[in-house]
This record gives C-alpha cells, sequence and structure tokens, in this order.
C-alpha cells in the first residue's frame, strides 16, 4: 500500500492530486532511461558546483535521443517487419565510430536490422499467444 500526504493553497477534487500522483511513474521511467542511455549515474561527485553540470548535459543527451527518435517515427515510420527505433537503439547506432573500417559499420547496421526484426517478430508471437489464451479463457467461462 502507498499513502500520499497532499497539500495546497485551496482545496482540490480528488481526481487532482491522483493525476498528480501518477505523474511519479512517468518520472522514475525517465530517470532510469537517463541512467542507461545517457549516464546519469555515470559521475563521481566530489563538490556540489559540477554535479548540476553533469546532470543538465546528462538529460540533454536523452531529451536529444527522445527527439531524434519522435522524428523518425514522425518522417519514416517503421517498415513492416520491423520494430520502430528505439532511443536504446539509436544511442546504439550513435556510438557508431565515426571513422571505422566499413565491413565494421555495414555488419552493426546490418545486426540492428536483425535485432529490430527479431523484436518485431518476438512482439507478434506474444501478441498472438495472448489472444489466442484471452479466446480460449473467455470461451471456457462461457461453457
Amino acid at each position: 500500500m502507498a499513502y500520499y500526504r497532499c497539500s495546497g493553497p485551496r482545496p482540490v477534487a480528488l481526481p487532482a492530486p491522483v493525476r498528480v500522483a501518477g505523474t511519479r511513474w512517468k518520472i522514475e521511467e525517465t530517470i532510469q532511461a537517463g541512467k542507461g542511455l545517457a549516464g546519469l549515474d555515470e559521475h563521481k561527485v566530489r563538490r556540489h558546483t559540477p554535479w548540476p553540470r553533469w546532470v543538465t548535459l546528462a538529460m540533454l543527451a536523452h531529451a536529444f535521443l527522445a527527439v531524434i527518435r519522435a522524428d523518425e517515427h514522425y518522417e519514416h515510420p517503421a517498415p513492416t517487419g520491423l520494430i520502430a527505433l528505439t532511443c536504446n537503439e539509436i544511442q546504439r547506432l550513435f556510438a557508431l565510430p565515426a571513422v571505422s573500417p566499413n565491413g565494421q559499420r555495414d555488419h552493426r547496421l546490418h545486426w540492428s536490422l536483425w535485432r529490430r526484426r527479431h523484436q518485431a517478430r518476438a512482439r507478434d508471437c506474444h501478441y498472438r499467444r495472448r489472444e489466442a489464451t484471452a479466446r480460449r479463457s473467455t470461451t471456457a467461462d462461457g461453457v
């Protein structure tokens, strides 16, 4: 069980504080993504001054990945059989060395396509199985 104590300058209806409490999870997910994608948790703090700079830089890098992902989804929807580009995949592609042997770069690009195709197949299989399980349970309940 979770309890929240809320106070404000004036009384509000119950849905408003419930909505605000629900946004906490969006914030938690964003911080977790920032840790994994942008290295938010990689800084060793010795003084207060560099800490806000590092957090700002890490959040800017995360926002950059999110904007590129959103733009990519809008401009170039994923072809059939591939999942859309994710922030993680974009970060992996940006990590490709700018000057690398062409074979290595091509290999990484093919690996990215394979991974996205495999994830799309896994997602489709998962949805089909979940749908079949739901159909079986509704027919068993109706008997």
